[in-house]
Formats: C-alpha cells, sequence, structure tokens
C-alpha cells in the first residue's frame, strides 16, 4: 500500500489541526502538535490499513480514522512514558520529549488530549458505518485501558514481581492486536482472527525494542538507551540474555506469520512484519525471514 503512509498522517494532520483551532491554549496546542509530528515509522496505522486492505477495505474514510486513532494513542503513551514519573527521558524520536520540551504540566495534559482525541476523529467517521463504529469503539478501548491495554502495562512498570510475556502482551502488543482488529472491523471483517497475529506482532515489536535498548545507540533509535536498566524495567535481554531475546523474538516473528488469517495479500503481511521488526534491531543483527 504506497498511499498508507500519506493517508495517515493527512487523517493525523486534520485531527491535530482540528485540536488546535480556535480557544485552544497554544502551548498545549503546540505540545500535542511536537508529541505527533513529525512522527516514527507509522507501524500501527500502516498496519491497521494494511489488514483492512486484505479484508478487502471498501470504508476508506472509516479505516483512515481508525487507523489516526491507533497512532494517536500510542502517541499519547509515549508522552506518558517519557514523563519524571515513569522513563524520565528527555529525548523522543530524535528530538526533545513533550515533557522535556514543554513542562510535566503541559505534557500530563497533551497525553491526555491525544487519548480524548483519538475516540473523538472515530467520532467523525461515525456516519459512515455506526454498526462498525461501535465494534472499533470497544477495540480500542479495551487495548488501550485495563486490565490488558497500554494502561494496564504501564501498571506492570510499577509492580516488583513482574511477568514478562504480560508486561509485552499489555504494553506493546494490544496496541498491535487493536490496529489489526480493527484494520479488520473498519473493512466489515471479523476482527477476532487478527487478534493472534497483532498480540505475536507487537510482542516481537517490544522484544526487538528491549534488545535495542541494550545493542543501540541513542542516536540510532531517537530515545535514550540503557533506561531498563537504570529504572528497573522489564527487559528480555536483561531477563533472558542477548541470545534467548533473539531466540525469543525469532519465535515471535514466525509465529506472527503463521497467525495471519486468510485474506488476499498475506505475502504482503509477511514482508511488513519482517521489514519493521528487523528496522529496530541494530544493523549487525539479522533475522531470519519466517
Amino acid at each position: 500500500m504506497p498511499d498508507a503512509l500519506q493517508r495517515v498522517e493527512t487523517a493525523l494532520t486534520a485531527a491535530i489541526v482540528g485540536a488546535g483551532g480556535i480557544g485552544a491554549p497554544p502551548r498545549l496546542a503546540a505540545a500535542l502538535q511536537h508529541a505527533v509530528f513529525p512522527g516514527g515509522a507509522r507501524i500501527r496505522p500502516r498496519l491497521c490499513l494494511a489488514v483492512a486492505d486484505a479484508c478487502a477495505e471498501d470504508m476508506p474514510g472509516l479505516s483512515d480514522a481508525a487507523a489516526a486513532a491507533i497512532e494517536l494513542l500510542h502517541c499519547a503513551s509515549l508522552v506518558h512514558d517519557d514523563m519524571p514519573c515513569f522513563d524520565d527521558a528527555t529525548l523522543r524520536r530524535g528530538r526533545a520529549s513533550v515533557h522535556h520540551r514543554f513542562g510535566a504540566n503541559v505534557a500530563l495534559l497533551a497525553g491526555d488530549a491525544l487519548i480524548v482525541l483519538a475516540f473523538e476523529t472515530l467520532g467523525h467517521a461515525a456516519p459512515s458505518s455506526p454498526q462498525r463504529l461501535a465494534q472499533i469503539l470497544l477495540i480500542l478501548a479495551r487495548s488501550s485501558g485495563m486490565p490488558g491495554g497500554i494502561v494496564g502495562g504501564q501498571g506492570w512498570e510499577c509492580e516488583t514481581d513482574v511477568d514478562l510475556g504480560a508486561y509485552a502482551r499489555a504494553k506493546t502488543g494490544a496496541l498491535f492486536a487493536g490496529a489489526t482488529m480493527v484494520g479488520a472491523a473498519a473493512a466489515g471483517a471479523e476482527p477476532e482472527p487478527w487478534r493472534l497475529f497483532g498480540e505475536r506482532l507487537g510482542e516481537a515489536y517490544q522484544v526487538a525494542d528491549d534488545i535495542a535498548d541494550t545493542r543501540s545507540g541513542a542516536a540510532e533509535i531517537g530515545k535514550p538507551i540503557g533506561r531498563d536498566l537504570a529504572l528497573g524495567r522489564p527487559n528480555a535481554v536483561l531477563r533472558l540474555g542477548l541470545s534467548g531475546a533473539l531466540r525469543r523474538l525469532q519465535a515471535l516473528v514466525e509465529g506472527a506469520t503463521a497467525s495471519i488469517p486468510p485474506c488476499r495479500d498475506p505475502d504482503g503481511l509477511r514482508r511488513l512484519i519482517l521489514v519493521e521488526v528487523q528496522r529496530l534491531l541494530p544493523k549487525d543483527t539479522v533475522l531470519r525471514a519466517a
């Protein structure tokens, strides 16, 4: 889908412009802009659109709104994750994190505003298919909330005894599963068969990020490194060793590709998985094609 990234950027721009319109506090509006643009790889919304396309998408406006909502929720999680009470990260996507640039008070509000904006963006798409929208809203709420969504995953960082798999499934896997399921739902397909694919891919993405946190440089990944060790966060490399983490990552990538439901372009989805997971890894680490 060569135009998928452009579709995502267009939908995100419309959402952020609307939120920062007349009457918006200027610093908060600037913080939202800073949190969303320029973006990273946009893997979650691109995955959403790839699944919608694989399921014979027939309402692109609804798919675009769903993809934008996914990315807004992801950006909100990054803003909160970087704050002093969690990772206290000064760098995100190669530049100052939101709290470092605007202060913790504005960052807290910016993260909250992005969560609300995600659901508002979907609300604007409601007239196209209210039946599909209800299903999409429920999937996204569960993917971002409690017990097994992003909020639950962040909560595991506040615990002393952490199940690494449960942490990865909630912190990262839940929104990946949300992206695949929402893409299917937006296209009018049954979303449940797409859950496992998203969960396995999300967990693989978290393990790859753990490896990058211990093996890459800050300039290479655009954020501080070594934070998991410094803050006692769950990390696959610290728990399993580098070789164990790589074996786990390979198994997850193979499991994700094996769990792609019947669709019209499974090979395209397999390529997307390999390229995006490989992108996170240090340059001297190469995954086998599944």
